[in-house]
């Protein structure tokens, strides 16, 4: 096998590459900064190829895209969105994209159940640092769901970029896997780290102090996160396994406080399925055997999950009500991110032996009334908005931490929980809670 003609073959110019996309395709995107640009920055050219109800599946992308609000693409593509920004709520309220409810370890497989369904071909377009001398792309940043494609037999077209790191795990891609590429030395997305107020670093105390020596752990991405992260330079022997890898995640590793070493899943490496931050995290990441990149119905899977030692996820949420549901996606009926791993690794982390679960918050968030004043509120409500897609289930949920204070729901009766969780609210609302919660009658 020729690997440089079978390459040489593929490559294609974005408008090429749009070219061999057919009437009813459904196309899956990369994850955020995994996303291939340089292609998606051409979508607009299907408007010349006479293709018909194509959709587009993004996941979290992270560029404004003008064929994200389009009108004239109507009738050529439309748009799934698995993971909601700034950007795709905007395109929502436009009526140009639509959420697609859904748990991370099954969406794909319930999609493509569909495509088939109504006979549509599945296609994979994502980045992928270049070739190696035995014909092998590595999907650099991202395995979420990108490998389970292309080993089903998408159409598999991909951006090849010398800026993205070389990453290991389901993430190598033969070239005779692939139909199309298009180069390109784009710079890479960066995400630098912005700093944690004072409320953040106090939740990260109260987290990290019941983090255990030799806990395995998944942090997300924001700043109570970083915050936790670092709480825990003081910790031994822990592992990750997390959906997101993350710029904290580095410092613990190079600190020494993780190592791997205890995990009882995949000891010695670090697990995740995506990556996306500052040129220090990529280059911690290039060519780095001890990161492994799984797909997410592996890494997000709750039994996976309990395979692994004292397991502690962290994740946020927008509200949650007094018997412990949480909305951590819409604002009442209004999409505002997704469900990501949250659900998954929140069972998970219960399954797993000493493992533990975190939901946390700000105790209040503030918005403007008429007049433009900022006004303030309780995240923690009797009931939820009218329309609020519940997370994770009061079935499920296990600590909830705020700035006030840790409440353990874990087996706790609604009387008993209404209580743990207005002892965490903002104290100027905790006597119209105990109100509302007579009135309600949620007990």
């Amino acid at each position: 096998m020729d690997i440089q003609k079978l390459y040489d073959e593929r490559k294609k110019t974005p408008q090429e590459a749009l070219s061999l996309i057919k009437d009813h395709d459904y196309i899956f995107s990369a994850q955020a900064a995994g996303e291939p640009a340089a292609i998606l920055d051409h979508l607009q050219y299907l408007k010349e190829t006479g293709v018909k109800d194509v959709v587009l599946n993004t996941c979290l992308p992270i560029k404004a895209y003008p064929a994200f609000h389009d009108h004239e693409l109507e009738g050529i593509l439309s748009h799934n969105g698995w993971f909601f920004n700034a950007d795709l709520r905007k395109a929502n309220q436009e009526g140009l994209v639509s959420a697609i409810p859904q748990s991370s370890t099954s969406v794909l497989r319930k999609r493509m159940q569909r495509n088939a369904y109504e006979g549509r071909r599945n296609v994979v377009m994502a980045t992928v640092s270049p070739m190696d001398k035995f014909g092998y792309l590595s999907l650099s940043i991202s395995a979420i769901y990108e490998m389970d494609l292309i080993k089903a037999g998408a159409l598999t077209i991909l951006e090849v970029n010398p800026n993205f790191p070389r990453t290991f795990g389901d993430t190598q891609v033969h070239i005779s896997q692939v139909a199309a590429l298009v180069e390109s030395d784009r710079p890479i997305p960066l995400a630098n780290l912005q700093p944690y107020t004072e409320k953040d670093a106090t939740i990260g105390k109260y987290i990290a102090d019941l983090v255990e020596d030799g806990s395995t752990i998944q942090l997300g991405i924001g700043n109570i996160p970083n915050a936790v992260a670092h709480e825990l330079m003081s910790k031994k022997h822990l592992g990750i396994h997390t959906e997101m890898f993350t710029e904290t995640m580095v410092d613990l590793i190079e600190a020494g406080v993780v190592d791997n070493s205890v995990k009882g899943l995949y000891d010695g490496y670090s697990v995740c399925s995506f990556t996306m931050g500052s040129q220090r995290l990529y280059d911690f990441l290039d060519n780095n055997p001890s990161v492994l990149f799984k797909s997410c119905g592996f890494t997000n899977d709750p039994y996976t999950i309990g395979l692994n030692n004292k397991f502690v996820s962290i994740n946020a949420a927008l509200a949650m009500d007094l018997t412990g549901q949480a909305a951590s996606e819409s604002i009442g009926a209004r999409q505002w991110s997704g469900t990501g791993g949250q659900s998954e690794t929140v069972q998970g982390a219960q399954m797993s032996k000493g493992g533990k679960s975190f939901l946390a918050f700000h105790s209040t968030y503030t918005k403007k009334d008429a007049e433009g004043n900022e006004q303030e509120f309780s995240k923690i409500v009797p009931v939820l908005a009218p329309g609020s897609a519940v997370t994770t289930s009061r079935n499920d949920v296990d600590y909830v931490v705020t700035e006030y204070g840790v409440a353990w729901l874990r087996g706790l009766n609604i009387r008993d929980r209404v209580e743990a969780l207005i002892n965490i609210a903002h104290p100027q609302f905790r006597d119209q809670l105990r109100a509302d919660a007579k009135k309600y009658g949620i007990q």
